[in-house]
């Protein structure tokens, strides 16, 4: 298996655990805040990534250089996850997910700037394709919201923590100074907590805890576990592997793992004309796995 094959292996896991904190995460957001049930994960998280990171890699003294690098990484990931849980308060998961299909095209602008990675034709077809897509799924199949452009404010505000994960996987490769991807991960992660954490004592503080119902405890469990430790690495991993824009052309699987996992947990499957718009962001992602340059 080639270094890129790897990527994409990585990639196709990603957006199946991502997929399982849309669904969980509409079912816990409003019972918990936002920024305390992603504090708590990051902290989570950081443990895991930290005694991962020992134990597989070891931690040298030169991944602690520069630590404004990993302040920068976490406050983009701190600012996504906290906008997605505010956002799914009021969206529907299925309709969240086609807002994150958005990112490959914002993730593909901030490669060009930081990077000058250069987006292909077909690369740019399969973006169009995967955006009209998501657009299809975000205005629930409707003409007449497209045209009203209506759109949710939950859609809106999960929008705004989309173009912060946009800029992190260019920014990964652009900060990155030979770290190996667990340790890069593991203070990425540190950095998230930090931010969060202080952006959220003061409802930490308040949050009665053993009030919480158990979709919060499992919710927090999944997505520090499988959704923040697990992901962060193989986002790491295949941003060193692959330009930024096919890394993050996974995500237009996102709405059909979604719908699985709805479908999974007993909340049915979205209308046929909805699944129409989660069928084209699979297109766009066959566009883009047979562009013309390797990897």
């Amino acid at each position: 298996m080639t270094e890129a094959m790897k990527g994409h292996l990585a990639m196709l896991c990603f957006s199946a655990l991502v997929a399982g904190s849309f669904a969980l995460g509409s079912m816990a957001a409003n019972h918990v805040e936002p920024v305390v049930l992603n504090a708590v994960r990051f902290m989570a998280a950081s443990v895991i990534l930290g005694v991962a990171a020992h134990v597989v890699a070891g931690i040298p003294r030169k991944a602690f250089a520069a630590p404004w690098r990993y302040l920068l990484l976490g406050g983009s990931m701190g600012l996504y996850f906290v906008l997605m849980f505010e956002g799914l308060k009021t969206a529907e998961p299925v309709s969240a997910a086609a807002v994150f299909t958005l990112t490959p095209i914002l993730s593909g602008m901030f490669g060009y700037l930081l990077l000058r990675q250069v987006t292909t034709a077909r690369m740019a077809l399969a973006l169009a394709v995967g955006a009209v897509g998501a657009l299809w799924v975000i205005f629930d199949a409707s003409w007449q919201d497209v045209a009203a452009f209506e759109v949710g404010r939950g859609e809106i505000v999960y929008f705004w923590g989309c173009v912060a994960h946009a800029v992190y996987t260019p920014m990964v490769r652009l900060l990155n100074r030979g770290e190996k991807p667990v340790v890069f991960s593991f203070g990425a992660m540190v950095g998230a907590t930090v931010l969060v954490t202080a952006a959220g004592w003061q409802k930490l503080m308040a949050t009665e805890w053993a009030t919480l119902p158990p979709i919060v405890w499992v919710t927090i469990t999944y997505t520090a576990v499988m959704a923040t430790a697990v992901t962060f690495v193989l986002l790491q991993f295949a941003s060193l592997r692959l330009p930024s824009a096919k890394v993050m052309a996974y995500t237009y699987l996102t709405p059909t793992w979604v719908a699985c996992w709805q479908a999974a947990l007993g909340k049915g499957l979205p209308p046929g004309m909805v699944l129409l718009g989660v069928g084209m962001t699979v297109v766009a992602l066959v566009l883009l796995l047979k562009d013309e340059h390797p990897g």
